[in-house]
């Protein structure tokens, strides 16, 4: 359903921030320090929320070639034409309320993960395409590790959503003998550099890893020998109705987006009894741009995003599913419109009605506050002054200080 690009995260400063010395301090005295490290929001809904999170967009300033990539304007859009409103002309139904940006920019990351934490969000489910440098798969593998080594800052979990559909790909340029071994490459990756990470999801004491699919890998055996290196075995899920191409090696399913509620209701029902583990879905609509941008046909159906109605009763099932972990979907998918991200269209109302469902407490800054936070970073680049004092204001915002971040955000 899902079709298909580095960048260093620019200097945040610590935040552990030294206070100035009162008047009573002596020359020499070691000024006191504040602790600034993240703080969980405090919310009534135990359910485990996750965000499915889309690390592929580049600009022009961000990409080798100085283009824009792909999923910004598919097969005919141009960016840089922009209309009396101030707006990129994208491959979308809908605008991103900070304009269209790269995965890998610092500002915009510190901008989502503020902004899903403040809804009560617990971590991410990262869409990952594996290591190889073919196409884009290495270009969203360098962003996805721009977002991951922010999420401890911000105190959210994250784990892999893996993409075996392009496993033949692999195979077809010379990179891998076969699409197991590549898969066992790409498999090796996580192991050693994600799994062992503290803030990696665990289900059942092990790390967890779904598959959007499987596609190309749809013996049990194929999964039994690819994810044979890993130790311990991960919790494994497949797409709804696709764990058995995985045979024992599969704990469970999760659900996704298709057609009408009804989908969604039925795996509640009739399949999620019958799972070890099942992640469930919610989500505000689906409206794809793949025929309007030269992409490739549409999908062939529309969910109706009906003015927040859709979100609001994919939740309410999850809820009376008693569902304990689910999946938002997307946060970013600008290409299927399923994104919760903030837009022109529907401003904060999807992080808004998260925040409602997750309850989350005592917490009486709006998210307009998050995204002035994002607005001083674009307007005082370069400026290290401005930028230390925003430093500031986010450390104040992850570790559950939001008044003393927005004093900050004012007085400059």
């Amino acid at each position: 359903m899902k079709k298909y690009t580095t960048f260093l995260i620019v200097g945040f400063m610590s935040i552990t921030v030294a206070l100035s010395c009162s008047k009573d301090d002596k020359p020499g005295d070691t000024a006191p320090t504040e602790n600034l490290d993240p703080v969980a929001v405090s919310k009534t809904n135990d359910t485990k929320i996750y965000m499915h999170y889309m690390p592929w967009f580049e600009t022009k300033e961000s990409s080798a070639d100085q283009q824009w990539g792909y999923h910004w304007k598919m097969g005919n859009k141009n960016p840089d034409i922009i209309d009396a409103n101030g707006r990129r002309e994208i491959a979308s139904h809908y605008y991103p309320l900070i304009g269209p940006y790269h995965s890998g920019d610092a500002a915009v990351i510190e901008n989502h993960l503020l902004m899903m934490k403040y809804a009560g969000i617990d971590g991410v489910l990262i869409d990952w395409y594996g290591t190889y440098n073919l196409n884009d798969y290495r270009i969203n593998k360098e962003n996805a590790e721009q977002l991951i080594a922010m999420l401890d800052k911000v105190g959210l979990e994250y784990a892999i959503v893996y993409e075996d559909r392009f496993l033949t790909n692999i195979v077809d340029a010379g990179l891998s003998p076969t699409v197991v071994s590549a898969a066992k490459t790409d498999f090796s990756y996580l192991q050693n550099n994600y799994f062992n990470d503290a803030n990696y999801i665990k289900i059942n004491d092990k790390p967890l890893l779904l598959c959007f699919g499987p596609i190309t890998l749809t013996q049990p055996s194929d999964w039994t020998n690819a994810l044979s290196g890993f130790n311990p075995k991960p919790t494994f899920l497949t797409l709804w109705y696709e764990s058995a191409d995985a045979g024992e090696n599969a704990s469970g399913e999760y659900s996704w987006v298709y057609q009408d509620n009804s989908h969604i209701s039925n795996f509640y029902a009739n399949r999620m009894p019958n799972l070890g583990i099942a992640i469930g879905s919610a989500y505000p609509g689906f409206n794809d741009y793949y025929l309007q941008g030269g992409g490739g046909d549409a999908i062939g159906w529309t969910i109706d995003h009906n003015n927040g109605a859709t979100l609001d009763a994919t939740l309410s099932m999850a809820q009376n599913a008693n569902v304990d972990y689910l999946q938002l979907i997307t946060w970013n998918d600008f290409g299927e419109g399923t994104m919760i991200e903030p837009t022109v269209e529907f401003g904060y109302t999807y992080v808004e009605k998260i925040k409602a469902f997750a309850g989350v407490q005592n917490v009486n800054v709006g998210f307009s506050e998050i995204s002035k936070l994002y607005n001083l970073r674009k307007q005082y680049k370069g400026n290290s002054v401005v930028q230390n004092k925003l430093n500031k204001a986010f450390g104040y915002f992850v570790s559950m200080q939001p008044d003393k971040a927005v004093q900050i955000l004012n007085e400059i």
